[in-house]
């Protein structure tokens, strides 16, 4: 955990958060959740008409779409994690405490994408808190108006 850095310890805390940087941006935001074993997308092993986990509790899922340009959803996992999508690109296992600095250097302008051409390649470069940054493998034919813009 990052110094200064909220913890989201539950879904709905995450959407909340999400639901800030949208006002912060002035970005449109949808949000759907999914709530029970029977609902969520990463529990196929619970059994027909099981709602609940094993320990008694509801599992929760969000998905969040932004409004705007570039295009962004948010599927938040009840495991803690998250799946970013930017532009068609996905952006996977981005833990649940990352996403709102995943989110902020997205719609802040910071993100970029990092060209080669030999091997010919793209990434997007989403800069996170403590020196770290999500590399993503972006395909030539994924690279939307709003990503070549970013292209170093």
């Amino acid at each position: 955990m990052i110094e200064g850095m909220e913890h989201l310890p539950t879904t709905q805390s995450a959407v909340t958060a999400l639901r800030a940087i949208a006002e912060e941006f002035a970005l449109e935001i949808e949000v759907g959740d999914d709530i029970g074993a029977d609902q969520t997308s990463r529990r196929s092993a619970a059994g027909v008409g099981v709602t609940t986990d094993a320990d008694g509790s509801l599992p929760h899922e969000a998905f969040v779409e932004f409004g705007g340009v570039p295009r962004v959803s948010v599927r938040l996992f009840p495991e803690d994690d998250a799946l970013i999508t930017v532009e068609n690109v996905e952006c996977p296992d981005i833990p649940r405490d990352d996403v709102p600095a995943f989110l902020r250097s997205v719609f802040g302008d910071r993100a970029f994408v990092k060209g080669r051409r030999f091997p010919p390649g793209y990434h997007l470069v989403v800069p996170l808190p403590g020196d770290r940054t999500h590399r993503e493998y972006v395909p030539m034919i994924f690279l939307s108006p709003w990503l070549s813009s970013r292209v170093r």
